[in-house]
């Protein structure tokens, strides 16, 4: 009998960035919450600092990089169950998003991106009057 192996289809697999840099990369945790009038992004992102995350919007597209600085390690480790890394995602924005209002803070290892929904798609409350 043949040996028939079952492959992909290429439109069927996974689309993945390629690496263009060495080094160990992280998927951050993510939470994401609605209200009427935007979307909040949580990522975690623990030992990287505000001016080390490369956060940009393109093509419909988020992407975040963050890099880690290596920590400096004066004393032999006992122990070490944190590993070293730089982060990164990419999510799909909906156009429903104002993405010339995207804002973004980064504090004690916590990335809070917000990103705002265009007026047309907000909801409103609609006055109804009687006679």
């Amino acid at each position: 009998m043949a040996n028939i192996k079952n492959s992909p289809a290429k439109d069927r697999a996974e689309a993945r960035p390629e690496a263009t840099r060495g080094g160990v990369f992280f998927t951050p945790r993510v939470d994401i919450v609605e209200n009427d009038s935007e979307l909040t992004l949580f990522a975690e992102v623990p030992g990287v600092r505000p001016d080390d995350v490369d956060l940009r919007y393109e093509k419909g597209e988020l992407l975040l990089y963050a890099r880690v600085q290596p920590r400096e390690v004066h004393r032999t480790a006992l122990l070490r169950e944190y590993e070293e890394g730089d982060f990164f995602r990419a999510f799909t924005i909906h156009e429903s998003i104002d993405s010339g209002r995207i804002s973004a803070e980064c504090k004690n290892g916590m990335l809070t991106v917000h990103l705002p929904k265009v007026e047309a798609v907000r909801p409103r409350q609609i006055a109804v009057r009687g006679e």
